[in-house]
């Protein structure tokens, strides 16, 4: 009797491996909870439709690389490719719209492509993923690209890179589209087949193709960043503003369109110089369009995933993990000067270990404190214009009133310190 044998590009995770993937699995977690996300489960299978919508008919996961079948009541099923669709599925069929806070999610769990296996890309691959639902501010970009950068930071990832572009606004994109398909039709025979494949169906994606000859045929082709809208420009002009302001190191890269129709805005990619071709670690974008495009409201979103197979093979031997605090602060930052501070405040708890959160639409004071005790949080940092020039804020304790003037020179020691004695 012949051996049966696992599938080609599904591998098994051995007891020797799975410590690496508890510690990935803890890492984002902990970071997760203290930028205010919270974990949703999501079904391995959907109805095929969702994905053809969500992913784009024209793109290569659609066309090519879906596990789908018929359920026996002819229904085309398929196994999830990736879980932004699926989220936003369970988005908008729970109604979680009506809730006034801001939605932000976590998940992690398998995915499947038809794919040819190598390194770092498998048929059944796992990811951790995060959606951030309802709010329309650069600031939650910069929140989610900074939630990314701090999970591969802390597990001490070498050789990373957070790449970044602007797509524009849709409008944007199909004034560019036209220039595009022109200059790529002038070059077409020297594209590779995928590409030439692409010039009528997603021309964009043949920026991002990594073969050496579309590279040089694409490098003096049009760029987008030249059909852009003022409002687009100004809009990333803030998301690159705000990872200066908390410091977190970037690299401008026009070619950068994703794989995915829904993306819009910010996109965003982590890489790690040795993983070979495939080096992309983590990726993710804005995509405000897409719960309209599945049926629901209107709502603004952003989001990443990392891949847990590839982040396992950069992982050092040596990371340390630390140990979370329980305690969030909710930061109340209001006022020109204020929300800025506040912002600032986020990641300087976040950075000392704590969990810290905030509603980036909440403009006085009265609205933060209703969010900070619908989130239930302990603390509420304030931090107005009034605070900024005193060079101070006001930690209130939630439950007692008390309240502590703390410097904003020192701020993360004296709240821990405080937070400690709690």
């Amino acid at each position: 009797m012949s051996v049966i044998k696992g599938i080609k590009g599904v591998k098994d995770l051995l007891p020797e491996e799975t410590p690496r993937w508890r510690l990935i699995e803890e890492a984002a977690r902990r970071w997760a909870a203290r930028y205010g996300f919270h974990e949703i489960r999501i079904p391995i299978f959907e109805v095929t439709t969702l994905f053809a919508r969500s992913i784009g008919a024209s793109t290569d996961i659609v066309e090519k690389e879906m596990y789908t079948f018929q359920d026996r009541d002819g229904t085309s099923l398929t196994l999830r490719p990736e879980g932004t669709a699926g989220t936003v599925r369970a988005y908008i069929e729970h109604n979680r719209a009506a809730i006034p806070v801001p939605q932000k999610y976590f998940y992690f769990g398998p995915m499947f492509r038809h794919e040819r296996p190598q390194a770092g890309r498998l048929r059944q691959f796992h990811q951790f993923g995060v959606e951030s639902l309802g709010m329309a501010d650069p600031q939650a970009d910069v929140e989610v690209i900074a939630l990314l950068w701090r999970i591969l930071s802390d597990l001490e990832l070498p050789g990373l890179t957070l790449e970044i572009n602007n797509l524009g606004y849709t409008a944007d994109r199909d004034t560019y589209r036209p220039h595009l398909v022109t200059y790529l039709k002038q070059h077409e025979s020297g594209l590779c087949a995928n590409c030439q494949r692409r010039i009528e169906a997603n021309p964009l994606r043949v920026l991002d193709c990594k073969v050496p000859e579309c590279r040089a045929i694409t490098e003096p082709a049009p760029r987008l960043a030249d059909s852009l809208s003022e409002a687009a420009r100004s809009y990333f002009v803030r998301v690159l503003a705000g990872l200066d302001r908390i410091k977190i190191p970037y690299s401008l890269n026009h070619r950068l369109v994703r794989g995915l129709d829904y993306y819009n805005l910010t996109t965003f990619e982590v890489t790690a110089t040795n993983l070979g071709a495939q080096n992309a670690v983590g990726a993710g974008g804005r995509y405000d369009a897409l719960v309209e495009t599945l049926g629901g409201p209107s709502t603004p979103a952003v989001g990443f995933a990392i891949g847990i197979e590839r982040t396992s093979m950069l992982l050092p031997e040596s990371t340390i993990r630390k140990t979370p605090e329980d305690v969030t602060v909710y930061v109340a930052g209001f006022g020109g000067q204020g929300a800025a501070a506040g912002f600032t405040a986020l990641e300087e708890l976040r950075l000392i270990g704590l969990q810290a959160v905030s509603d980036f639409r909440s403009a006085t004071l009265k609205a933060h404190l209703r969010q900070a005790d619908r989130l239930r949080c302990r603390f509420t940092l304030i931090i107005g214009d009034d605070e900024v020039a005193k060079g101070s804020g006001v930690l209130r304790d939630m439950e007692t009133k008390v309240q502590y003037d703390v410097s904003l020179s020192t701020l993360g020691r004296q709240i821990y310190a405080l937070l400690s004695g709690s």
